[in-house]
């Protein structure tokens, strides 16, 4: 059994890994300071939920217009999650989990009389990790680069801006990894070091969220299982592991 990390195979998918972290982890640190930890599933089901309409409609899959609609879909859950956020602050989360719950469904019956309606959202949800190209990272990159240089910019500062970046990150994501990976690299590696300071705890967690894409990609071909659930699994493990060598001080109220 050839246990060697294969460049050839596991590059790219490795890339789009890291550039997914590259936004995540710190917009996965900023919704637990917020308290809105499922805001990150919830919008990538909706912009999952704009694909499936697009798509539904006959469009062909991963083009510019399928984007444009995850796009559009994400955008106007944000604005309505920015308003709920201002309006109906006390009950934000269970907003937040209907809605979710609401696009999910939509889904399924939009997908319902497609005969391969199953395959499709199950792409959506588990991605396609491994069979990411070179091709599909750059331009995600780019986005990312953008959204890193408006937060960094001063956007952190203005709680409205929020929801917009988080969202075009999100979208951009969903295409890339699947719904299950965009939560897992957004909550898990926050999570494990929700208590350092910002600069220690951000490197933390990138360091986290690249071992775990590169030892979950890394394994998934000898053991032939797929490898966007299995990155997800990494990464959990990765975080537990964290946490324990840490004392489990992440786990307690930061002070």
């Amino acid at each position: 059994m050839d246990l060697s990390f294969d460049w050839s195979l596991l590059g790219p998918p490795l890339a789009a890994g890291l550039v997914v972290c590259a936004t995540h982890v710190l917009f996965g640190r900023e919704v637990l300071k917020r308290g809105i930890i499922f805001i990150d599933l919830t919008i990538a089901q909706v912009a999952a939920l704009g694909a499936i309409a697009v798509d539904a409609a006959g469009i062909e899959a991963h083009g510019w217009i399928m984007q444009i609609a995850a796009g559009a879909a994400a955008l106007v859950a944000a604005g309505l999650l920015s308003w709920t956020e201002r309006k109906f602050g006390a009950v934000q989360e269970a907003l937040i989990g209907s809605l979710y719950v609401v696009a999910a469904c939509a889904a399924i019956l939009m997908l319902a009389h497609n005969p391969h309606g199953g395959e499709h959202l199950e792409e959506l949800l588990a991605g396609q990790i491994l069979w990411v190209s070179y091709a599909r990272v750059w331009p995600v990159a780019a986005l990312y680069a953008v959204l890193l240089a408006a937060w960094w910019g001063g956007a952190r500062n203005k709680p409205v801006l929020f929801y917009p970046l988080f969202a075009l990150a999100v979208t951009a994501s969903v295409q890339l990894v699947g719904v299950y990976l965009v939560f897992a690299t957004l909550i898990l590696p926050a999570l494990a070091v929700r208590d350092l300071p910002q600069w220690r705890g951000l490197l933390t967690a990138y360091a986290i969220g690249a071992a775990s894409y590169a030892i979950g990609l890394w394994a998934s071909v000898p053991l032939d299982l797929p490898s966007g659930p299995l990155v997800v699994c990494t990464l959990a493990i990765v975080m537990l592991i964290a946490v324990a060598v840490r004392g489990g001080v992440a786990w307690k109220q930061a002070d």
